[in-house]
């Protein structure tokens, strides 16, 4: 391993960043090194340029691609290397505003009555009722469930914050039953070996073939129970803030997005979105 490579490796160390940022940012460092031939300390900031019109016009990266890249070369610039922050300000295309396809609520309820698999459906059940994102739901551990006061621990979750997340009665009820007949010791939902997680993958690909056998044509993977779960909170009252809290938010204006789905939005209470819902069938 070089010194700069662990310095950098260091650096993003001392700042908590989660595994997937370390590995994110080191592989956009890499690839710039890789594209040059050389240590990226000996780049100019003209050369940084080009390198981005290159992955912008050669290798057609998206938008949100090339900001990946952008956010682990400029820290290892500015945070490692020590660069001026005006040397670093390279153009990048602006994202696409799209809106997501969003899931009606008896389109969730047909998508979790087509699950054959038992596991696979309470996985769903799970990712939907507490608005979960699919790194966080294969995380899931049989002790993050807190049975006496309703509520399930997100350990590490995006930005490296743990939250609580309120678990209605409906769902708590499920989950227990899947516990009597799984019994599942450490990982909530495992994989084939019980001493270990479900890949995000996997989970990913229940998803995609579920969706298809419910006949749902709407865009969107798996983080699309995630945005319905926001939605039809919001629509039932759930306060803002409270959401904010139960999505892992860091900024309120996050969670207003969802806003543009309810636009008569009164605020009142949350709902237990899983009751009614046909999820404990054989």
């Amino acid at each position: 391993m070089t010194p700069l490579r662990q310095k950098m490796i260091d650096a993003m160390l001392v700042r908590g960043f989660a595994v997937r940022t370390q590995q994110s940012y080191m592989d956009a460092v890499i690839h710039l090194s890789r594209y040059y031939h050389c240590s990226p300390e000996l780049l100019s900031n003209t050369q940084l340029q080009d390198y981005f019109l290159y992955l912008v016009k050669e290798r057609q990266l998206s938008p949100a691609s090339c900001r990946l890249f952008f956010n682990g070369i400029r820290f290892l610039y500015l945070n490692v290397l020590g660069w001026p922050e005006v040397e670093l300000k390279i153009p990048l295309p602006k994202r696409k505003q799209r809106i997501p396809e969003l899931l009606a609520r008896d389109e969730v309820a047909r998508l979790l009555m087509a699950v054959e698999n038992r596991k696979h459906r309470m996985m769903l059940t799970t990712c939907y009722g507490c608005g979960l994102r699919v790194s966080e739901l294969v995380a899931l551990q049989v002790r993050d469930i807190d049975g006496e006061r309703a509520l399930l621990r997100v350990t590490q979750g995006k930005g490296g914050k743990d939250r609580q997340v309120l678990l209605c009665k409906s769902l708590l009820h499920v989950l227990r039953r899947y516990w009597r007949i799984f019994r599942p010791t450490t990982w909530l939902f495992y994989g084939r070996d019980p001493c270990s997680k479900l890949s995000i993958t996997t989970a990913q690909k229940v998803f995609q073939a579920t969706k298809l056998r419910a006949g749902i044509d709407k865009i969107g993977g798996i983080h699309s129970l995630r945005h319905a779960y926001a939605t039809h909170q919001l629509a039932a009252g759930m306060p803002l803030h409270q959401l904010k809290e139960m999505l892992g938010h860091s900024d309120l204006h996050s969670t207003m997005r969802y806003l543009h789905w309810v636009p008569q939005y009164t605020e009142g209470h949350s709902v237990d979105l899983i009751q009614g819902l046909e999820v404990d069938h054989e």
